[in-house]
């Protein structure tokens, strides 16, 4: 399982979504930027109604705004905003991985030892491949909470922040310890502790933020557009 998996196009609508989707979550639409319709229509081959239709997807789901008069914009977050995405999730993950306690068995350990080794191999590679392989890893997890909706929210905020992310491990962060945080979930996962495994979810999503923050307020990126202090958190070895 992964977050927001790729279904087969059925419809236009449906292809332009997933069209767009991809560039937003891929860099190449950035937060800010204007999407033009006639465009995006020309490249697809359709009309300009599917993309409009898509557009208005892709507002419900906060991945682009729709302005009076100006069109749809890639939404981008602000530092606050990033810190405040990180700070949801922490709690939304933590409680997946509780409700996923139960369903915890040999075969489940397993494939949480051969997700840690795919990150291992992907982490020799770079940032792109780890974070594939890291998302994959966290998805998997919320997936055996057997909570849909949770999982459809946690995914959105992935999303939200996968911009960022990528930019981040492309410039500065190399995972050197690739799988170190991911080995202390599963191990708490295993420990069979369901409130040990909750923290240390939490604990591990919450440590990105003030890094992820640091590097865009000093390189500019875009539409990170206003300054929050840094809380105090500890570094973190890997993102989240």
């Amino acid at each position: 399982m992964a977050f927001r998996p790729a279904p087969a196009a059925g419809t236009a609508p449906e292809e332009a979504y997933l069209a767009i989707l991809a560039g937003i979550r891929s860099g190449r639409y950035e937060p800010g930027e204007r999407l033009i319709p006639e465009a995006i229509a020309k490249e697809l081959a359709m009309s300009r109604m599917p993309v409009r239709e898509a557009f208005q997807r892709l507002a419900n789901e906060g991945l682009v705004t729709i302005r009076p008069n100006r069109g749809c914009v890639v939404a981008g977050l602000t530092v606050d905003e990033i810190f405040e995405a990180f700070e949801i999730r922490s709690v939304l993950e933590g409680l997946a991985v509780r409700l996923a306690m139960p369903r915890v068995d040999a075969a489940v350990l397993a494939e949480l030892e051969d997700h840690l080794s795919r990150m291992q191999r992907a982490g020799e590679a770079g940032g792109e491949a780890w974070l594939a392989a890291h998302q994959a890893f966290h998805a998997y997890i919320c997936g055996l909470s057997r909570r849909p909706k949770l999982v459809a929210q946690i995914a959105a905020l992935h999303i939200a922040v996968e911009p960022y992310m990528r930019v981040w491990l492309h410039h500065v962060a190399r995972p050197s310890t690739a799988t170190q945080a991911q080995n202390e979930i599963v191990a708490a996962i295993r420990s069979g502790d369901a409130a040990r495994a909750e923290t240390v979810m939490r604990e591990h999503v919450l440590r990105t933020a003030p890094k992820l923050a640091e590097f865009l307020r000093s390189s500019g990126y875009p539409a990170v557009a206003r300054r929050a202090t840094l809380t105090a958190q500890p570094a973190a070895s890997e993102p989240a």
